[in-house]
Formats: structure tokens, C-alpha cells, sequence
């Protein structure tokens, strides 16, 4: 067996891993897996490690949140039990899973979670991952029979790309570790481009830009059994229907749960052997994560609010809002105003630390806030997943009264470019012959599970938008910095509640009407009765000065003249309206969404360029 830690790398591209299992009779090649394991410096800055044995060998990179000793380095082995795994996550019922564990005979050498899943594994098999409660992917290999698991959490928030050879499967916690082993084929899959520019940019499982890489979906584990075969497992799917046993539920009865629920949640996402902060944007939902911290004795809790200027007579910032928050339950709040002119540098770094193209504006936001936090604090928790999962955007409401499935009325407001339009955009070689992107979304409203319209767009957004855009975008901009980003919206018990929750009482009130009724009782009312707010970043939505340059040059540039994947015309229409009018004010060049047409090409065309695809 060959087991050695190795120093740590110097370099800051984004706690990861990665490895390879071979199915062909060969050993698993360390080298490569090093590599891999090298590009994730950023994500786990605190120690690397290396394990192989025959034809498994596994990677990590190291965060330390749980257990800061080196009795919970990874990727982390198991002797007596001939196991070995390297994880991404925490679990964050670990602790009573333990004290179970002990009672059933099992002894630990380590005081983290890692270790709890290498012996839950052997306790209850692959069934192991329906007993955590947290965010988490991990490889887990079996030393006598060569078994191997790989598992992701049940939201996808923390991810696992796989690429496949003759002989060699690979995996790893971003997708540039898997370029940077080698072989991998890196054309443009069209279906996934397909998806890109009309899906508003969220490409799903399995699919990612890049022909010769996946990615496992959520609650999702692949066993890799020692003959070669697959037995991929969905293991958890919450049902947007309504819960007879609540049908006599009144709202009052609906908010206390909501609530209950939610301070379960955050209360979940305090475990750690270091401070725990909140990236505060003044709106409702990271405001009542403070409210709920702050009721759970939390002294001295750091917040951390970000701000840009405005362009185009839009705000940049929502300080008023986060300040009456800090002030209300007497947090120590840090405010970082980003100027135009270092925003600019920080886009390329931001492209650079996607593992995939995210085209929201609001990712370079996440990255400079992040870089400041990191500074502070080890562990936040943010408001993401709550529009989507207690219907806070606009497109909800109109569901209630859309015909059949919905699906005309949920594609008229959320995809950027109907097929038609996308022969206007995309070179033949690149565009499939058929609406792949609506079909995909028909499908997924056709599958049963859901009651109406509303609860299937509900479900498509909680269970595929979700990960593919906020999830991941949070993901990648806070492990750029080493930075670990909870998300207790995302907590599965509270998804459960939520999608049981009849869908009139989500869009009450302008959106999340039952989350907003049961802030009240935490929350000043100037946060809940105000206008739904974004994450602002106005310079990537009017395009002017060098930032269109920037996005111009790209697609301009040899590398994209000669990868063609757009139509010239397209390109050049697009940008000649942008020095017309001063930006791309026009509605024109917005999306039905308001993202801009032309920062969307460019945003891709820059990711592919920062990692030489």
C-alpha cells in the first residue's frame, strides 16, 4: 500500500478532492491525482493529503472547521475497518451519529465528522447518507473488495464532477482539477451550451459545458462495484404535494413550523471549532438568520455586507437595509463599498475560480466579499435558497393561473432565448436540432410529485436552478478564499416543510408570504415590507467603458474567432448596440430576467479563455 501526506501547495485556485479508480486491472495513477488535488489550494489552504492503494487513489485538500488536529487529516484511513475516504462538507448531526455508533461497539481515533461517515458507511451502507444532515460529497473505497461509493448531498452544495476513459474513472470537487489530470475532452457539449443560453445559464446534471465532463447529481450516490458495475441510487426527492395529515393546518400553524424549522436549521449550522459569521445583505432572508442567531445567545456575531456604485440609475448597494439589522441585534458589522475600477481585475479572478461559467452578475460580488470575510472568520451562513424554495420570485404568482402544466408560462419568464432565437445566436455545428432545454423542463414538470403548476416550478427550481446557479456560484466564490458558506434555507427538513406548504401562502405578500409573516416576530418590519431586492452589481448589467471592452475583446479575440460558436453578425449587433445607446439600456439586450445578452456570450467565452479550453 502506498500512503503519504505531502506538503502544501503554494498556489490559490480555490476544502476539495479528487481521485482516480481504475476498472481495468492497473494501478491508479498517483501522479495525475496529484495534479488534480494541486489546483484546489484555495478551497483547502490548511494541509494535503495523498492515499493509494492499487487501483483506487484519492486526493484532498483540507479546511479546518471540525477537529483542527491532524487526527482528522484526509483522506483519512481506516485500518481495522479496510476503508478510506476523502469528504467535502461537514455533517452536522455528526456528533449524535457517534454517540450512536459507540453504543453499537465502534471506536474512534479522530474527534470530526469524516471519520463518523467512514464508519457509518460500514455500520449501514450506502443507506449511511440518508442519516446525515448536512452538505457533503465523498468517494469512499473498500481496501479488500475494491468497492468504491461516491455520494453528493441531497441539495447539491457541495459538488463532484466525474470524467470517464477507457479503463479510468476520475472525480473531483471542481472541474478544472479534472482538466488539469489530463485526457479529458474539452469541446463544447451543444446541449449544455443549449442550456446556457436559453436556461437562463443553469446547465444540469449530468451535463456541464465541457463534452468529457459530469457531474453527480444531488442525492445521488454511484457505487462502482468490484466487477465494474454501476448502481446509481437517487436517494432522497421531497414531494411538492399537500400532507394529509396537515390539511387542517392554519397559516398561524404554517408560520410556527416555518419558523420552528429555520431556527432548527441555523441552530444546525453553528457546529464548528471556529467562529461563525453571516454575509448580511439587508434583505429578509439573511436578515433572520441574524434575528435567529442572535436569539440563540450569539454574542458578538460578526456580519458582512458588500456594495458597488450605481450605473445607469441603479443602486449598487442596500446598506440602509443590512444597517438596520447590525444595530437591531448589536452585531459587529463590516461594510466593504467595492469601487468600478477594482472590480474589473477581481472579474477575471472570479471567471477564473468558476468551475463552471456562471453568468449571474452578482458572482464577482460574492468573490470580493468573500475575500474580505476570509479574513475574518472561517464559517458563514447565508441566505440563499429561500426565493426558491418559499417562492420569492416573480414568476410564481402567474403559475397559479397558468393552463396545463405551466410550462408555457414558466418558460415566457424565466429562459433567456427561445429555441428560434438561438439559431440566431449559435453556429449550426452547436445548435441541436431540437429545443433540448424545454424538453428538459417539460420532462421534469411531467414527472408526478407535484400538485400544480406552481409546485412543479417550485420543484425545478429547488431541486435543478437552485444548485446549477445560487448553490454553486456561493460554493465557488467563498472556497476561493478558503471560506466555508452554509446555507440553512437548504436545510432538507425545511425544503420538505416548504414544498408541502400549500403554494398560495409562498406568494402571498409579493412573494414568501409565510416566511415573512413569521419574521415578524424577529425581524424589523423595514427589512420584510420592502421591496424585493438582488444581489446589485450594475457595471455587468450595462456593459460600458472597459468593461465592454473587456467582453468585446473576448469574443473578438483569435481563440473565439476560431472555437466559433457564435454567429458574427450576433456578436457584432450586440456590441454596436452597446456603444450606440451607452451601455445596453435597451431592453433590447436584456433578457426577460434583465441579465445582458452580451455580458452572457462574453462571460463564457472568458471562461474558456482563463482555463485554456
Amino acid at each position: 500500500m502506498l500512503a503519504r501526506r505531502f506538503h502544501r501547495f503554494g498556489d490559490r485556485f480555490m476544502c476539495g478532492f479528487s481521485g482516480e479508480l481504475r476498472t481495468d486491472g492497473h494501478f491508479a495513477n498517483v501522479e495525475a491525482v496529484a495534479r488534480m488535488t494541486a489546483t484546489m489550494g484555495a478551497r483547502g489552504p490548511d494541509g494535503a493529503g495523498l492515499h493509494a492503494q492499487g487501483r483506487l487513489a484519492l486526493g484532498h485538500r483540507r479546511l479546518k472547521i471540525v477537529d483542527l488536529s491532524e487526527r482528522a487529516a484526509q483522506p483519512m484511513v481506516d485500518p481495522a475497518l479496510g476503508l478510506a475516504i476523502a469528504f467535502n462538507g461537514l455533517i452536522y448531526n455528526y456528533v449524535e451519529l457517534r454517540d450512536e455508533l459507540q453504543a453499537a461497539g465502534y471506536h474512534f481515533f479522530s474527534g470530526g465528522d469524516t471519520e463518523v461517515v467512514l464508519k457509518a458507511y460500514h455500520r449501514w451502507g450506502d443507506a449511511c447518507v440518508e442519516r446525515f444532515h448536512g452538505m457533503f460529497a465523498f468517494a469512499l473505497g473498500e481496501r479488500d473488495t475494491g468497492r468504491t461509493l461516491l455520494a453528493r448531498d441531497r441539495l447539491g452544495i457541495k459538488p463532484l464532477y466525474l470524467t470517464e476513459s477507457a479503463g479510468t474513472l476520475r472525480f473531483a470537487s471542481t472541474l478544472p482539477a479534472l482538466v488539469a489530470g489530463g485526457g479529458v475532452d474539452t469541446s463544447i457539449d451543444p446541449v449544455a451550451l443549449h442550456h446556457y443560453l436559453s436556461f437562463h445559464a443553469v446547465v444540469p446534471a449530468p451535463h456541464t459545458i465541457v463534452s468529457g465532463v459530469r457531474k453527480l447529481p444531488p442525492a445521488t450516490t454511484l457505487a462502482i462495484e468490484p466487477d465494474g458495475r454501476r448502481v446509481e441510487r437517487r436517494y432522497w426527492q421531497p414531494m411538492f404535494e399537500r400532507d394529509p395529515a396537515k390539511a387542517g393546518w392554519s397559516e398561524r400553524d404554517w408560520e410556527d413550523a416555518t419558523l420552528e424549522s429555520l431556527r432548527t436549521a441555523v441552530r444546525r449550522r453553528l457546529v464548528a471549532d471556529v467562529p461563525v459569521g453571516v454575509l448580511l445583505s439587508g434583505g429578509l432572508d439573511s436578515s433572520l438568520i441574524v434575528g435567529l442567531l442572535a436569539e440563540e445567545g450569539q454574542a458578538g456575531l460578526e456580519t458582512f455586507s458588500v456594495g458597488f456604485e450605481s450605473v445607469g440609475g441603479e443602486e449598487g448597494d442596500e446598506f440602509k437595509y443590512s444597517d438596520v439589522v447590525a444595530e437591531r441585534f448589536g452585531t459587529e458589522h463590516h461594510q466593504f463599498r467595492i469601487p468600478t475600477e477594482q472590480m474589473l481585475p477581481a472579474l477575471r479572478d472570479a471567471i477564473a475560480a468558476m468551475s463552471e461559467p456562471m453568468v449571474s452578475h452578482d458572482a464577482v460580488g460574492f468573490y470580493l466579499l468573500s475575500q474580505e470575510v476570509a479574513k475574518s472568520v472561517k464559517v458563514v451562513q447565508s441566505g440563499q435558497g429561500a426565493d426558491e424554495v418559499f417562492a420569492g420570485y416573480h414568476w410564481y404568482p402567474p403559475m397559479a393561473h397558468a393552463a396545463d402544466s405551466g410550462l408555457d408560462t414558466y418558460a415566457e419568464a424565466f429562459f433567456d432565448r427561445t429555441h428560434r432565437e438561438m439559431a440566431q445566436v449559435v453556429t449550426p455545428e452547436y445548435l441541436p436540432a431540437t429545443d433540448v432545454s424545454r424538453k428538459f423542463v417539460a420532462a421534469h414538470f411531467d414527472q408526478p410529485g407535484a400538485d400544480t403548476p406552481a409546485d412543479r416550478a417550485l420543484r425545478i427550481d429547488s431541486l435543478v436552478m437552485l444548485v446549477d446557479d445560487p448553490v454553486k456560484r456561493v460554493d465557488n466564490m467563498t472556497m476561493a478564499w478558503g471560506l466555508e458558506a452554509r446555507v440553512p434555507f437548504l436545510d432538507h427538513e425545511l425544503v420538505e416543510l416548504a414544498a408541502q406548504c400549500p403554494p398560495e401562502l409562498k406568494t402571498a405578500h409579493g412573494g414568501k408570504g409565510v416566511l415573512k409573516e413569521a419574521a415578524r416576530r424577529v425581524v424589523p418590519h423595514e427589512v420584510i415590507d420592502r421591496p424585493k431586492g438582488y444581489f446589485p452589481v450594475p457595471a455587468l448589467k450595462f456593459l460600458q467603458g472597459p468593461y465592454l471592452e473587456l467582453i468585446r475583446d473576448a469574443l473578438t479575440s483569435d481563440a473565439a474567432l476560431e472555437r466559433g460558436l457564435y454567429r458574427r453578425e450576433y456578436v457584432d449587433d450586440l456590441v454596436t448596440g452597446h456603444q450606440r445607446d451607452g451601455g445596453g439600456t435597451d431592453p433590447a439586450h436584456l433578457t426577460p430576467l434583465r441579465g445582458n445578452k452580451l455580458y452572457q456570450l462574453g462571460l463564457l467565452e472568458l471562461w474558456l479563455q482563463s482555463h485554456d479550453l
